[in-house]
């Protein structure tokens, strides 16, 4: 990496703890505040994730823990109400990046897309449908809720993000570091239960 690639990825990460930024505009909010040009080449998501990482590790080691483990217990409550939908929580939740401030996301493969709302309706949970990219690039419907999380006391953003059930199939490949880029109820619970409750 550049030295400014570098010093885009160390402020995108500051702004993603402390502002519950996603990486795409924390990166290019970064390189703005740095005052670099359109051109500059924005580092990579795996860059930004490991100065995340090192920030928390600075300047959150206190706090951190215990705010990821409660948005997991809030992301397992979720996956239980749609285990039907195969859900697999993804994101710095299941990474173990999260905050306070980020928001839970979970991936549901589906036979039937409108079975997942027509689910959230039954149940009158209030929610937003839209429409975002997957992590195959295709389009799909995310179904985006408030959650009360007693736990830190705040609302926190969960994102019911629906697949087809082929997708699946390639969704558990291991990413280009080697990890599971996201993980079933049977996973979460698991890492639930491991001493360090890390990914």
């Amino acid at each position: 990496m550049t030295d400014a690639s570098t010093e885009i990825a160390a402020t995108a990460a500051r702004l993603v703890v402390e502002e519950g930024l996603e990486y795409g505009p924390a990166k290019r909010r970064a390189a703005r505040q740095l005052g670099l040009t359109g051109r500059a080449a924005l580092p990579d998501n795996d860059a930004v994730e490991e100065a995340v990482r090192e920030y928390l590790a600075l300047f959150c080691a206190e706090t951190q823990p215990a705010e990821l483990a409660a948005l997991r217990r809030l992301a397992l409550v979720w996956m239980e109400r749609m285990s039907a939908f195969r859900p697999h929580l993804a994101g710095a939740v299941w990474h173990g990046t999260a905050t306070r401030l980020s928001d839970i996301y979970i991936q549901m493969f589906c036979d039937d897309p409108k079975s997942a709302e027509i689910a959230l309706i039954d149940h009158q949970v209030a929610y937003e449908p839209r429409t975002v990219t997957g992590f195959n690039g295709d389009s799909v419907e995310a179904l985006s809720l408030s959650s009360s999380c007693k736990e830190l006391g705040e609302s926190i953003g969960v994102h019911l993000m629906v697949y087809d059930r082929d997708d699946l199939r390639g969704a558990l490949k291991p990413d280009g570091r080697g990890r599971t880029p996201r993980g079933s109820l049977a996973a979460v619970r698991a890492l639930m239960e491991s001493p360090a409750n890390e990914y």
